[in-house]
């Protein structure tokens, strides 16, 4: 039986793996002042970045969630490793050779699953790869050929071959020491009449990293007409390997996407080879399903959210692209990036381009062309028949509601403008007016969309405001300290933004105890942030009290904006000290729990949960501290 891992050992792995560049494979960074960097959280949603690390400290700690450890703690969550299997791969990354005490070598067989099933898929990777050179494969290198890819670029993107014939693969694989369950597992074999059979065979493969760079499956191309297969075979969702979670290319592109705050999203493997080999390095694509929220997620935390990220859609300019264009827009408003939609005026997708026309044209395709809302709106209003009032109507009808959903309220208004052209209403004020209404319809009903057609009034008509429900939990107690210092926070972020800004965006909701004051403090986020109010604070306000979710709320945020701050000196120590002060409080309400928790746990706990408690307790602890003894410095 395998032993466990030396502790020296354990010691050198985390010394020789910077947690920022580990952290970095999955999300974009930057600084957040102090030396620590900060970005949007892996774990939970957000929209503003309440995820910090601490280089010098080697630490991570999420303010949104309370997620926070060291960097085997962060692979150990995000990738959903035991502690053994964190150290094996992050020691295989360093060159370090691990001992196992009681043991000595760890067996590979009796290391943990996904470990197992990344080696083997890298193992596959590497036999494609390898294939591709025999004679059997001349189909497949002259169909790469044929759309512009030479020997270096198959190398490039790793593309491989299957042999045509039941279980070369499998048989390579057994050779490796992988047992039958677990290439099944894997999917890179399935059962067949005798035994394991290979599920990819005579095709043209494409390995499918995540963002990490492992190989987590393929994707397989037919090359003969007696196949009687799919045009594309995937790899079927495995314990590593879910399509909804993956980009083709994103281990290549990552970087890219990062630094530019761009990325291109096009529609199939050759599509990716084509952008990058013209200098569009920072396309992706989706894997055998339609682009959605689990993608979003993956290019949110790589673009930032910055005011100039931007996410181009590439697709065909058929039916099919059309309906995947529209497709895309249902989650536009996911992003905070601005979307585009790029189709070359004859259809051709970016390989077909690349070939006709060059690296050039690939370039100019994907520069920002057509906004996607604005594709989505002449697709909606193309249906109807602008020449009749009826027509013209019914157009406003169904186009409003999604302009309705633009949350930036003068892109909201902007829009709403190009919409009566689009129609053809000469009354631009009243298309205006009739978005912003069911915007306030949609905020009302707590961001859950417009109201239905029939519960509306007409446009003329001006519906009674419901009355909104009063937020949950305790009442306000401005005797209780946490609530002064909390609303004396809000009031700073509201007036006076600079001085809290940027340490104030990465707070959490939560760390707000008040519940009136979590809600002001959601909305700010909705609003962009208090880094938004620092060169137009008028702009600013305006946005906070628009994003509020009903009345009551803007009511508040009103009267945070306008009461006089408490200090006789209000400047970047007052400040300070009342960030310091909610985020300490929330600090130690969070050492409680986490102190409640290794209570229940005792002695008797599972030893890699009870050890990962500890280690949460001891960071959250020297967090405190450093809080307590540096002040705002240690934010």
């Amino acid at each position: 039986m395998a032993g466990r891992i030396n502790d020296d050992d354990v010691k050198a792995v985390r010394d020789a793996v910077p947690i920022d560049a580990v952290v970095s494979e999955y999300l974009q960074l930057r600084n957040a002042g102090g030396g620590n960097l900060k970005g949007l959280c892996p774990f939970h949603d957000e929209k503003s970045p309440s995820f910090q690390v601490s280089p010098s400290k080697g630490l991570f700690h999420c303010f949104g969630c309370q997620e926070g450890g060291d960097t085997i703690a962060f692979v150990m969550k995000i990738d959903h490793l035991s502690f053994s299997e964190t150290v094996e791969r992050l020691a295989a990354k360093a060159g370090i050779t691990l001992r196992y005490e009681e043991g000595g070598y760890n067996p590979g067989h009796q290391r943990g699953e996904r470990i197992r099933l990344i080696e083997a898929h890298k193992a596959a990777a590497r036999f494609y790869v390898e294939q591709l050179d025999s004679a059997e494969a001349e189909i497949g290198r002259k169909f790469l050929a044929e759309r512009g890819f030479d020997q270096a670029a198959a190398q490039h993107f790793a593309v491989g071959y299957s042999p045509a014939g039941w279980d070369h693969l499998t048989r390579y694989l057994r050779g490796k020491g992988f047992s039958d369950k677990e290439l099944i597992l894997s999917g890179l074999s399935q059962d067949g009449r005798r035994g394991p059979i290979d599920r990819f065979r005579g095709r043209l493969m494409w390995p499918i990293r995540d963002v990490g760079g492992e190989v987590v499956g393929f994707g397989a191309r037919k090359l003969r007409d007696d196949d009687n297969g799919p045009k594309y075979l995937n790899t079927p969702e495995t314990p590593i390997y879910k399509k909804s979670q993956v980009l083709y290319g994103i281990d290549l592109a990552k970087k890219d996407i990062a630094k530019s705050s761009r990325a291109v999203v096009v529609e199939g493997y050759t599509d990716v080879m084509a952008c990058h080999l013209a200098g569009v390095t920072t396309a992706i694509a989706t894997c055998g399903t339609a682009f959605g929220g689990e993608h979003i997620k993956i290019l949110r935390r790589l673009l930032m959210d910055n005011g100039s990220a931007r996410v181009i859609f590439t697709f065909d300019g058929d039916a099919a692209g059309q309906k995947a264009a529209l497709r895309a827009f249902e989650d536009d408003q996911k992003f905070a990036a601005e979307t585009y939609i790029a189709i070359a005026p004859d259809g051709m997708d970016p390989c077909e381009l690349r070939l006709a026309k060059g690296d050039e044209a690939v370039q100019e395709l994907v520069e920002p062309r057509t906004p996607l809302f604005e594709f989505a709106l002449r697709q909606i209003v193309a249906r109807y028949d602008l020449e009749t009032p009826a027509g013209r109507a019914a157009a406003l009808d169904e186009a409003a509601p999604i302009v309705a959903r633009i949350k930036n309220v003068a892109s909201q208004h902007e829009v709403a403008v190009q919409l009566a052209g689009m129609v053809g209403i000469l009354d631009t004020q009243f298309v205006v007016r009739r978005v912003a209404q069911l915007a306030r319809w949609a905020r009302d009903r707590g961001g859950r969309g417009p109201a239905p057609a029939a519960a509306r009034p007409a446009p003329s008509a001006s519906p009674a405001a419901p009355s909104p429900a009063a937020p949950a939990g305790p009442a306000l107690n401005l005797r209780n300290p946490a609530h002064r210092t909390e609303r004396e926070l809000l009031k700073l972020a509201l007036q006076r933004p600079a001085l809290v800004s940027p340490a104030f965006d990465a707070y959490g909701v939560d760390e707000f105890t008040a519940p009136p004051y979590a809600a002001v403090r959601q909305t700010i986020a909705e609003a962009g942030g208090a880094e938004q109010g620092i060169d137009n604070a008028g702009d600013y306000l305006a946005r906070v009290r628009d994003a509020a979710p009903d009345d009551r709320v803007r009511a508040l945020v009103t009267e945070l904006a306008v009461e006089p701050l408490h200090g006789r000196t209000v400047d970047e120590a007052y400040a300070g000290n009342h960030l310091v002060a909610v985020r300490l409080r929330a600090v130690d309400r969070r050492v409680r729990d986490v102190q409640g928790t290794l209570t229940r746990l005792g002695g008797h706990g599972d030893p890699e949960q009870l050890a990962a408690v500890q280690n949460e307790l001891w960071v959250l602890q020297q967090y405190a501290q450093s809080l307590r003894n540096r002040g705002a410095d240690a934010l």
